[in-house]
């Protein structure tokens, strides 16, 4: 039954996420759910992709709802219910690490959609991580963390502007290494990064020999540190000891 209502608490924070990712990058206060092609106010049912989706679209024009949506709260009651299965109690890391996916996942779309890592999403992510460290790591390590996240990508976010350009890298990533940091602490930052940055370089170099992207082309970076923060956050501690043997 636990796992049922906290795949279910997933489910609803995913509606939520799906309200920010659409308003947020338009620089718009977060407003009630609507069609994206008549903007029609949906009624409190239909807040859900889910519903959306399976109840054919907008009731007004017509439109097809997107996918989007659908996999952003399927996809989160899904890690919810995960996240439950290992904890299997109701605590404050839990509470904060559901958060953090929850916080990531928003990250992911607005970084998919619109290449924008907002800074109203990942400063106050900051601060949440800073109070949080209390449950979870500890708040030195958490400050030691956000120290290595800021200055390694501080530091590849200025040489990568002096040898490609204004622009190859957006200063978001360096405040998304910053909340990473934060979060995941000290030693597993080192973690977090290095696995982002291996499957950038991979998935990179992967589209260079296919030619799917040119050399000077922009790809966002923003999913791949996601994906070592998710690493880190769920089998950090295991690979820190495999490693030291």
């Amino acid at each position: 039954m636990g796992y049922l209502l906290y795949a279910l608490l997933g489910l609803l924070l995913g509606a939520l996420v799906n309200v920010l990712a659409d308003d947020l990058p338009e620089r718009r206060l977060p407003r009630r759910p609507r069609c994206a092609t008549c903007q029609r106010t949906y009624r409190p049912l239909r807040w859900f992709g889910l519903v959306r989706k399976l109840g054919g679209g907008c009731p007004q024009c017509g439109a097809a709802e997107r996918w989007r949506p659908l996999l952003v709260e399927v996809g989160l009651a899904l890690v919810f219910g995960l996240l439950w299965a290992r904890y299997q109690r109701l605590s404050g890391e839990l509470l904060a690490v559901s958060l953090y996916f929850a916080i990531f996942a928003l990250i992911l779309v607005t970084d998919m959609e619109h290449r924008l890592i907002l800074h109203v999403v990942t400063f106050p992510a900051i601060a949440f991580a800073l109070g949080a460290s209390f449950f979870t790591v500890s708040p030195v390590s958490a400050l030691l963390g956000a120290a290595v996240g800021f200055s390694l990508f501080f530091a590849i976010y200025l040489i990568g502007g002096l040898v490609f350009g204004t622009g190859a890298m957006g200063f978001g990533d360096v405040t998304l290494s910053t909340f990473i940091g934060t979060a995941v602490g000290f030693p597993l930052v080192v973690v977090a990064l290095l696995t982002g940055i291996l499957a950038g370089g991979m998935i990179t170099l992967l589209l260079l020999l296919t030619r799917v992207r040119r050399l000077r082309s922009k790809v966002p970076y923003g999913p791949f540190l996601l994906i070592g923060a998710a690493i880190a956050l769920l089998w950090g501690d295991r690979i820190v000891a495999w490693y030291l043997g």
